[in-house]
């Protein structure tokens, strides 16, 4: 589970995908072990970076990178619920 201290929460990715799950997040969006599925938005581990992007068509766009996983799973999970519940920028 996502530990919480206060406003900083923590989230690993076996976590993130536990809490995609649960709250019935279709896989076709996301994928948590990169790689270049079409049309998904991404988790990867790449020189010792965590790195969230969209894939699409073999590319990677819109490529961000986190010094932590924590970080890069939070983002990644505010990124795909904005997405589930109309609300992306």
């Amino acid at each position: 589970m996502m530990e919480n201290l206060g406003d900083y929460n923590l989230m690993k990715r076996d976590e993130l995908a536990g809490k995609l799950a649960s709250e019935n997040v279709s896989k076709s969006l996301y994928s948590l072990n990169g790689g270049l599925p079409n049309e998904k938005l991404c988790l990867d581990f790449v020189d010792n970076k965590w790195v969230v992007y969209y894939s699409e068509r073999g590319c990677r766009t819109g490529l961000i990178e986190f010094d932590n996983e924590d970080d890069a799973c939070l983002f990644l999970y505010e990124r795909i619920k904005a997405i589930v519940t109309g609300k992306v920028r």
